[in-house]
């Protein structure tokens, strides 16, 4: 069943006013803050929407209040049955230290139609569109995977872009790369516009790879499914973690999953920025209103679009 058409408004709204909730504290240094004014405003506007929805990927469990927690039951309870996976701040640092790349996020699909993932690591490789379907594997070296992505790009490694996060845990990755002369474009944090800048008409980057969070590997899929790029992902999952990954349904820990797997169905994508950045640009505030850019995706209804509003504040 595809969502309704009206949703996608709706979470567009979200976004814009959960990016405005913690745009009050660019720059002052308090990550806290910053995270309470979104998750305050995405709250509020989710309680709104007629729906029965449920967040399946959010910032921690339900004692970890006021974030929005895994579990917790938004919407009003009439309309359709919904998952949400949702990050009100992708970028606390960001938003601290008025740096770029800091937006809002959020996915919505049908009940049981996201990969229901712990608060843990992922292992990922994103490609862009147009490329052979299942090119790279997880299981393959990092050599063979890129080399795989040179001959059906047609270019030499040495033409290739690499985006990675910068951390101790990707040295051997980085060490092959450089051998091959593949270019690389780290970045300090956001695996979500990481892994987003290898796709649109003109991908910032040819790969990404590495890992990261998984609730942020599974809003990238949401993404990735309705701009037709390719993803391989694997849970990272401590021994410790193994019990608590079997209650969310997670029975094969070392599987690997295609981006069908991660994200079923109709999905709706929004990102609204709050900081200038790759993915959309940040909030502009004009004194009795706000500016604010949002991506917004919809994939039943083929919509991928840019939005901008403004809004009063």
């Amino acid at each position: 069943m595809d969502l309704n058409k009206d949703y996608l408004d709706k979470f567009i709204k979200t976004t814009e006013l959960a990016a405005y909730g913690a745009s009050l504290y660019i720059g002052k240094n308090d990550k806290i803050a910053a995270d309470k004014g979104a998750v305050d405003k995405m709250r509020d506007q989710l309680n709104i929407i007629d729906m029965d929805g449920t967040v399946v990927i959010g910032e921690g469990e339900m004692d970890e209040a006021p974030m929005l927690f895994i579990g917790e039951k938004v919407g009003t309870k009439k309309g359709q049955k919904i998952d949400i996976a949702l990050d009100p701040l992708e970028g606390t640092n960001f938003v601290a230290k008025n740096l770029p790349n800091a937006f809002s996020v959020l996915a919505a699909a049908n009940n049981n139609c996201l990969l229901n993932a712990p608060d843990t690591y992922m292992e990922k490789i994103v490609i862009g569109k147009g490329l052979p379907k299942n090119l790279l594997n997880l299981d393959n070296t990092v050599e063979k995977n890129i080399n795989l992505l040179a001959e059906a790009k047609n270019k030499q490694p040495n033409k290739l872009s690499a985006c990675i996060l910068k951390r101790d845990r990707h040295n051997e990755i980085v060490k092959t790369l450089r051998k091959m002369n593949v270019n690389i474009n780290f970045i300090t944090d956001g695996d979500i516009s990481g892994a987003l800048s290898v796709v649109g008409d003109k991908p910032l980057n040819d790969i990404y790879l590495g890992i990261g969070g998984a609730p942020e590997g599974v809003l990238t899929a949401a993404a990735l499914s309705c701009l037709n790029g390719q993803m391989k992902a694997r849970l990272i999952i401590r021994e410790e973690e193994i019990d608590r990954a079997k209650k969310m349904g997670i029975e094969d820990h070392k599987r690997q999953y295609d981006l069908n797997e991660l994200v079923k169905g109709d999905v709706i994508f929004c990102a609204s920025g709050i900081t200038d950045g790759d993915l959309v640009r940040g909030i502009k505030d004009q004194g009795d209103t706000f500016e604010v850019q949002t991506l917004a995706l919809h994939k039943s209804r083929n919509i991928k679009k840019k939005v901008i509003s403004k809004i009063t504040k």
